[in-house]
């Protein structure tokens, strides 16, 4: 009885195994072609540049330099610099609207520098999205956090990484629609 069992809980172990080769095989031979750009994206020439908001919680000294603008106006810098799309003034002239918003969501968590260890209350992010201003429609979106620390220079340098990390995305998608648009036949 006993070797019966075991030639049992072999055999299904054997079967389970192979099984699980089969599935990982397929899991892995499937390529998901990626998604299309919107076409507004891909064809688009004007862009107005929409400031959504900023804020610092903080209340005593403003965790980061400059004004509650400073998001929008790096933004708008480096969209006019990169020099693909021509800023408009009024939404209704562009083919694509841009929102740029900085908010720091309040979280807690430990933050270690050293020796020193102290509290981030806030997750500072950037939101960007691209939206058709003609029927308000939502088309892209990107968030990129900036990295917490615990001197004020190091937070202003962190807060110009991600605002490159935020331009990068919009470039990528601009160029990904680009790319692809070159490709169709």
């Amino acid at each position: 009885m006993a070797r019966h069992c075991n030639g049992v809980v072999l055999s299904i172990g054997l079967a389970i195994s192979l099984l699980q080769g089969a599935v990982l095989t397929a899991q892995q031979s499937k390529q998901v072609p990626p998604a299309p750009v919107p076409q507004q994206i891909v064809m688009a020439k004007k862009v107005f540049v929409a400031n959504a908001g900023s804020e610092d919680r903080s209340s005593d000294e403003p965790e980061f330099s400059g004004s509650a603008e400073r998001a929008y106006n790096q933004f708008y810098a480096a969209m006019k610099t990169w020099g693909k799309y021509e800023l408009t003034s009024v939404p209704a002239d562009a083919d694509l609207a841009f929102e740029i918003q900085f908010t720091m969501p309040p979280i807690s968590r430990a933050v270690f520098h050293g020796d020193s260890t102290g509290a981030a209350s806030y997750d500072p992010q950037f939101r960007v999205v691209i939206r058709d201003p003609k029927t308000n429609s939502l088309l892209w979106g990107f968030t990129e956090h900036v990295q917490w620390a615990l001197f004020k220079g190091n937070r202003d340098k962190n807060f110009d990484l991600a605002m490159a990390k935020i331009v990068a995305d919009v470039q990528s998608v601009s160029g990904s629609a680009v790319a692809a648009l070159k490709g169709k036949p």
